[in-house]
């Protein structure tokens, strides 16, 4: 395997797992932008999942983002949303990360691999915002939540362009980290007596 191979792997596999971390914060919004962006060529999905930039699927997507963003603006109504969409963003993070996973493997690997990571990715930054809310429940009674959900509004659209566009940047930072801390442990001197 050529660093070439090895590069382009590693920038997909950083693509994948950030287009799931997106779907931690908001469902559909990224869904819709994964779509978005596929018609325009921006980003290159699976042969398979070619339907996440269908018209269908654009105005599916764009209609549940749409009600998902104007719902979480509402103290009411968030706390429901969000119990009931948990188990859609493990499955949006596992769509994200298979469709980007899908140009480089087949389709069944791929919803694997998909599901592996996307699902955990998606999650995790799902458990801190909830984390957030219910402090922000707690302490401002739900008043500071619909400015909350505005932030992770821009967080996902931010978050959502830096995966496309500097996925590889991200995983050079993470190998770069690795190679400067290893040299740093090999360079210890001995501990004696070990």
């Amino acid at each position: 395997m050529d660093v070439a191979s090895v590069a382009e792997t590693l920038q997909t596999v950083a693509l994948a797992i950030a287009l799931a971390a997106c779907a931690g914060l908001r469902t559909f919004l990224p869904l819709f932008l994964a779509g978005v962006l596929s018609r325009a060529g921006w980003l290159v999905l699976g042969p398979s999942f070619q339907f996440v930039s269908s018209n269908k699927a654009l105005i599916i997507f764009g209609v549940a983002s749409l009600i998902e963003i104007l719902a979480d603006k509402i103290p009411a109504l968030d706390h429901g949303l969000d119990a009931l969409s948990t188990p859609l963003r493990a499955g949006a993070g596992a769509l994200l990360a298979a469709s980007a996973l899908g140009h480089t493997t087949d389709p069944l690997a791929a919803l694997a691999l998909g599901a592996a990571v996307g699902a955990p990715a998606a999650l995790v930054p799902h458990a801190a915002k909830a984390g957030l809310r219910a402090a922000s429940t707690a302490f401002t009674g739900g008043l500071a939540n619909p400015l909350l959900s505005l932030g992770e509004d821009v967080i996902t659209v931010v978050l959502f362009c830096l995966a496309v566009l500097v996925p590889l940047a991200v995983v050079m930072l993470l190998v770069l980290a690795g190679v400067l801390l290893g040299r740093r442990l090999l360079a210890r001197p001995p501990v004696p007596g070990a």
